[in-house]
């Protein structure tokens, strides 16, 4: 090395600081995932894409998630309460006897 580099109090690492709280990583991700969210930051006037993904995997961690009985339960009784002419009608050809069906053709 000549007298003109001198790198004696070098230090290693990048020339811009890292910012904290953030973690650089390596991932792979579907096309059309990467360019969806390219194509929604792009409509709403720019930004980082980054950004948006960052948030929606916040809100998928913060978000309370419903467990997947608690939500089959919930439908199916929503359902129910929906359409209670349905179920009645279901209930009454149960009921009927092979006698009262005899006689229901009988009458005709």
């Amino acid at each position: 090395m000549g007298k003109e580099q001198d790198f004696s109090k070098a230090r290693r690492g990048p020339v811009l600081p890292v910012l904290t709280g953030k973690t650089r990583i390596t991932i792979r991700l579907d096309d059309d995932i990467l360019e969806w969210y390219r194509a929604h930051v792009e409509a709403a006037g720019g930004g980082n894409y980054q950004t948006l993904m960052n948030q929606t995997l916040r809100r998928a961690m913060t978000d309370a998630v419903e467990p997947l009985e608690d939500v089959v339960r919930r439908v199916i009784r929503d359902e129910l309460k929906a359409r209670p002419a349905a179920s009645s009608r279901r209930q009454k050809v149960r009921h009927r006897t092979p006698v009262a069906a005899a006689e229901a053709t009988d009458v005709l």
